[in-house]
């Protein structure tokens, strides 16, 4: 599916022991699959081996944002151009994919450094679509552009901007929102796809204080990346 080009699949993990094998075996029809085992307690690493991915162990625990820097350096000493990044939970469908690469190929002079699976907020629980909303309101006034879903972890990422995350020291999700933010300061254009949007029914893992403060934190750090202009 992606032809020609060097694009790899990255999946950050942590005890996903459970769910790993079926995300990788459905990725793994697209894109050669890479995932970043984050120090876990279980059998993700080699779950994840015996499903075919190439798996990189982080240790010790250093959250996704580690992981993710770990998968970029992996993709560009390894000659990659882009990555394609998903969740280990199950709550992005790899089915999707052809999505990204096919907005990623679309224009042969220019090809998008950034691309972002848009979800559709109306299938979310309450309290996920709320945050949702509200942090998009929050983070695009803050970098002058209308961001419909900074959570997104499904993501294209080239070359140009997986080195520019490099210098990053974000650890949660907070890396996500500042690859916009500098991808924006870059005067560069984020495409968007349309995704599947699953909810599975499990006990979420955000902790609302924690997950407001850090996204408070996330946007001011947005704002002085485009102050600074990178």
């Amino acid at each position: 599916m992606a032809g020609s080009y060097r694009i790899v699949a990255l999946i950050p993990a942590h005890d996903e022991g459970p769910r790993i094998a079926v995300v990788v075996e459905a990725t793994a029809q697209h894109l050669p699959v890479v995932v970043v085992d984050d120090n876990s307690a279980d059998e993700t690493a080699a779950q994840a081996e015996a499903a075919g991915a190439t798996v990189l162990r982080q240790a010790p625990n250093a959250g996704k944002g580690a992981a993710l820097r770990a998968g970029f350096q992996f993709a560009l000493d390894s000659g990659f151009e882009a990555v394609v990044t998903l969740d280990a939970d199950g709550q992005h469908d790899p089915s999707d994919i052809p999505r990204f690469l096919e907005a990623y190929t679309a224009q042969a002079a220019a090809r998008p450094g950034l691309i972002i699976g848009r979800r559709r907020f109306a299938e979310m629980p309450l309290t996920r679509r709320l945050s949702n909303v509200v942090g998009g309101v929050v983070l695009s006034a803050a970098v002058g552009r209308w961001i419909p879903d900074n959570q997104s972890g499904f993501r294209l990422v080239g070359r140009t901007l997986m080195r520019e995350m490099l210098e990053s020291v974000e650890s949660g999700f907070e890396f996500e929102v500042e690859m916009i933010a500098r991808w924006i300061a870059l005067g560069r254009p984020i495409r968007w796809v349309p995704i599947r949007t699953i909810y599975l029914g499990e006990t979420s893992h955000i902790r609302p204080w924690r997950h407001l403060t850090g996204f408070i934190r996330a946007t001011r750090g947005a704002r002085a990346i485009l102050r600074r202009g990178r």
